[in-house]
């Protein structure tokens, strides 16, 4: 292979690092807090990049921390191109990639673009008048005639999506809060504002976005009403808690419209003229998910990849994931997933998982093991590598306004955002020097990363030794993945690639079980995973309770 050849290779699979990665995401508020203010920073970020680079991980994504009235906790921006004081200085950014850069972690930036805070100049200018430079920067409608909103749209975050405003005398529309007025995606002025915003940290030396909301771009120019959601209908699919009046509607005309495709093969071109740049995209959209992430990824020209909420949900069974595996493979040929259990927007997945306190470690185990084999990207949540449960919180301590609002039917976000425990002996378990806007529960500081340190069994280690093992085994980067016939409940599939063969057996239920493999199938030396150890009797192979295993083929 001559040296030009070669460089073209690792060029190529520089470019691809993306395919296959693992990414951590960093909740900014509740990591590491260095002023004593509460609230997490960005030098505390870079002050515990080591902890992220034992993991093995390839990139972090951060959650926001632009400047915001933090209504939504940072997911209402007021200035794409600065750092929140509360987080520190653009230095301060530019010291934490920097160091990022230099442990060999990509840096990925969530861009919260659907929408902004009403205390954007965008917006504040766009509200001042029907004529100004960016009157039509925002979605403006009319009341009809009795003076209601223009149409049936709901906010994800309770009541209409429309809210008046007496200086035009016209309802702006807002998916979230009030607070939180809907881009007009229509405007092509608009397209290019946020582009050039997300060129702004691309020249910064940022790795890639996270794309919130990624299928809210656009609105139906006709503001068409959404018809109500039909429990049977395979078009149909439930966006929010029951309890939530927005899952009653399937909601056709106010997200995922055609034109969204045009704008992502904007964004993807912007991102083509930068090396090695990668972006994934947040779905929300009920049953049509994995339908927009095959649009959304396919092609080469969009995103580089999307996730959706089907893992996000209750079910850790054998069923649920291979049918959400084997749709997304039915549906994306050539697309690109990221998988998660955990997220800043779910309940932590060990509090969904488990039916025991005592099965939390294995079940954490287990979860990122059956995670880590998958075929696509995979996210990690900070915290989960504790084996973190849902923290348990009092009307008083929440922040989150969508809780706020729902309480007590549904409990909101808050419960899985509370601070990272870092070391169990210290105030709030290290996380920071005076009181944090969420309390660090007692259970969560026994299970601080200093303690988990020192045991070989912990989650914690097991994570990176099954990290360890995924990047060990190429195949399991980006290899061909095929389900396999169970003759019990269990979860069975092969990964191939370069000749290499493994099947993969999950027993996710509470019952010991044995799989028996297809005739075909001939079964040859068992691989050391990790925490686990198969057991195989008379060609079939025997699994505990929660328990896997993996055979070379």
């Amino acid at each position: 292979m001559t040296t030009s050849v070669r460089d073209t290779a690792k060029q190529a699979a520089d470019a691809d690092w993306w395919r296959g990665a693992v990414l951590y995401q960093v909740y900014p508020r509740s990591f590491q807090d260095t002023t004593g203010d509460g609230i997490g920073d960005l030098k505390g970020i870079k002050e515990r990049l080591p902890h992220i680079a034992s993991l093995g991980v390839d990139a972090i994504w951060l959650s926001p921390f632009f400047k915001s009235p933090m209504a939504d906790m940072g997911y209402d921006v007021s200035d794409y191109c600065d750092v929140d004081p509360m987080f520190g200085t653009l230095a301060d950014f530019d010291a934490m990639l920097a160091e990022a850069h230099a442990l060999g972690i990509k840096v990925v930036i969530d861009q919260v673009i659907s929408h902004t805070s009403d205390q954007h100049p965008w917006f504040k200018e766009s509200r001042s008048s029907r004529e100004n430079a960016k009157a039509d920067w925002f979605v403006w409608a009319d009341p009809k005639p009795d003076g209601t909103a223009p149409n049936n749209w709901l906010s994800v975050f309770g009541g209409p999506a429309w809210e008046w405003d007496g200086v035009r005398r016209q309802y702006y529309m807002h998916n979230f809060l009030t607070s939180q007025p809907d881009l007009n995606f229509h405007n092509k002025e608009v397209q290019q504002a946020v582009l050039d915003a997300a060129r702004f940290w691309l020249d910064r030396g940022v790795d890639g976005f996270r794309l919130d909301t990624v299928n809210y771009y656009f609105h139906d120019r006709k503001l068409r009403n959404n018809p109500p959601h039909e429990p049977d209908a395979e078009e149909a699919g439930l966006d929010a808690p029951d309890v939530n009046p927005y899952g009653m509607q399937n909601h056709l005309h106010d997200k995922t419209q055609p034109e969204n495709v045009a704008f992502l093969k904007r964004f993807r071109k912007l991102l083509d003229g930068y090396e090695g740049r990668t972006s994934v995209g947040e779905v929300g959209d009920g049953a049509r998910s994995l339908k927009t992430v095959a649009e959304y990824t396919s092609g080469g020209d969009k995103l580089h990849m999307c996730y959706t909420f089907d893992l996000l949900g209750p079910d850790f069974t054998a069923a649920h994931i291979r049918d959400c595996v084997s749709r997304f493979q039915k549906l994306v040929a050539d697309g690109w997933v990221c998988w998660a259990f955990s997220n800043h927007d779910v309940v932590r997945h060990l509090s969904r998982f488990i039916e025991q306190p005592e099965e939390r470690e294995r079940v954490a185990k287990l979860a990122i093991t059956l995670l880590s084999t998958l075929r696509g990207s995979i996210c990690l949540y900070q915290g989960e590598e504790l084996g973190l449960t849902e923290a348990d919180l009092a009307f008083e301590d929440l922040r989150d306004p969508y809780g706020i609002r729902f309480w007590p039917a549904f409990k909101g976000r808050d419960g899985c955002r509370t601070p990272i425990p870092w070391e169990a002996g210290k105030a709030h378990a290290g996380f920071s020097a005076g009181k944090p806007w969420l309390p660090v529960p007692e259970v969560h500081a026994r299970l601080a990363v200093d303690s988990q340190e020192k045991m070989s069994g912990s989650v914690l280690n097991h994570y990176r030794s099954t990290l360890i093992f995924r990047k060990d085994m190429p195949v399991l980067r980006d290899g061909e993945m095929t389900f396999v016939p169970s003759n019990q409940d269990l979860l069975a599939f092969t990964r191939e690639k370069a000749g290499e063969k493994l099947l993969f057996v999950f027993n996710l239920t509470r019952e010991k079980a044995e799989f028996t493999p297809p005739k075909s199938m001939k079964l040859g030396e068992a691989v050391s995973v990790p925490g686990f150890g198969a057991k195989l009797k008379e060609g079939a192979i025997e699994l505990d309770a929660l328990d896997m295993a993996c055979i070379r083929l």
